[in-house]
């Protein structure tokens, strides 16, 4: 009987085994352990580089101009010569002013001697006092007539020296307006523009709405504020690329842009090697708080459901995977602020989602940078594979 109910047991534990064969071991997961930690609150506002200085080199006076001195796009030093205008005109005016100053001070030696002979003879009564007057006021006139023409002569040796024209400021002067022999006018024809890029400044924009909400937070203990002297401000160019040197904030606009509901903020930055030109277009980075007790989580820990609300998968003390609620704040540097939904200890599912639904059960492994870096490189192979 044994031997005949062999083949009927046996056949009775094959489907026991591909039951078992077919229950699948539970699913590794990567997750990262809740720990808050201090974080700075740095926000990317978008922002244009200014030059600090800006000056338009004008004339001072009119004439013609007989030569350039500067070369296009060179730097200059306040007081370089940049433009030469014929300065003959001047020259004789100076040579004029400086005969009539001449004819003034004879003029003025011959009624101090007039006015010291009268006033002998009215000491000695031999004239009447009228007379003593009017050649002390003879003798005034004149050298009131001397100082006037002195300052004619100041004035022709002015205009003798504006018609050379020279750099306002230290800076980088532009291409030229124009060339020689061409007639420029006093204060109107712009010759040239000087611009200071060393330092530069960076001028960006934030809406009111999220100062007013830094301000709440700041004053309401959420946010510490950060040192003086400690804040950095720091630019990423249109490339991508953080720019190497942080700057400074200098300072922000006390109004709103009606328009727009922005209000103007401005950074200084060093640029030595000239690698920011004004117009550039620029995100600045700017430290404006620090959440003392701030949770950060790898972006694609965050997911989205269908009512565009975020969530996470924490595991539970069993090992299953549970659906989480959360809400997010800013991201930086490739890490969601979670605001609310999580706390200490929590653990987040960082990878593998795609092994498991809520409630399994799976085995979790700590999650790190390298294993990321892997998974991307692996997702870039396949991407290329496919196509």
């Amino acid at each position: 009987m044994l031997a005949a109910m062999a083949p009927l047991l046996a056949g009775c534990d094959e489907p026991t085994s591909a039951v078992a064969a077919a229950q699948p071991n539970e699913p590794e997961v990567s997750i990262v352990t809740i720990r808050p930690q201090p974080r700075a609150l740095v926000r990317e506002l978008p922002g244009r580089v200014a030059p600090t200085r800006v000056s338009d080199v004008r004339p001072r006076v009119s004439g013609i101009v007989i030569e350039r001195v500067f070369s296009h796009g060179s730097e200059v030093k306040a007081g370089d010569p940049l433009y030469r205008i014929d300065p003959r005109p001047f020259e004789v005016e100076v040579q004029s002013s400086e005969a009539a100053l001449a004819k003034a001070v004879a003029a003025f030696d011959q009624a101090s001697l007039q006015a010291r002979r009268i006033a002998t003879l009215t000491s000695q009564r031999a004239t009447s006092e009228a007379e003593n007057e009017k050649a002390i006021g003879g003798m005034r006139q004149a050298a009131a007539e001397v100082e006037g023409r002195k300052a004619e002569v100041a004035r022709a040796k002015l205009n003798l020296s504006y018609a050379t024209i020279r750099a306002p400021i230290d800076g980088v002067v532009g291409a030229a307006l124009v060339s020689e022999g061409a007639l420029v006018v006093q204060n109107e024809t712009n010759l040239a523009t000087i611009q200071q890029l060393d330092p530069i400044y960076a001028d960006f924009t934030q809406s009111v709405t999220e100062l007013n909400q830094l301000r709440r937070s700041l004053e309401s203990g959420d946010l510490d504020r950060i040192a003086p002297g400690a804040a950095r401000v720091r630019l990423v160019l249109d490339d991508g690329s953080v720019y190497a040197t942080p700057g400074k904030l200098l300072f922000s606009d006390a109004r709103v842009d009606a328009n727009t509901g922005q209000v103007t903020l401005r950074g200084e930055f060093p640029n030595p090697k000239r690698e920011l030109l004004p117009g550039m277009y620029v995100r600045v980075l700017i430290e404006q708080g620090i959440d003392t007790d701030a949770i950060a989580l790898p972006q694609q820990a965050i997911q989205r459901n269908g009512g565009g609300g975020s969530e996470v998968f924490v595991i539970k003390e069993d090992n299953r995977a549970a659906v989480q609620a959360v809400r997010t704040g800013s991201m930086q540097d490739g890490q969601w602020f979670v605001t609310e939904g999580l706390k200490a200890g929590d653990k987040v599912v960082v990878e593998g989602f795609q092994k498991f639904v809520a409630g399994d059960k799976v085995r979790p492994q700590l999650f790190t940078e390298a294993d990321a870096s892997a998974d991307t490189a692996m997702a870039r192979r396949t991407e290329q594979t496919n196509r």
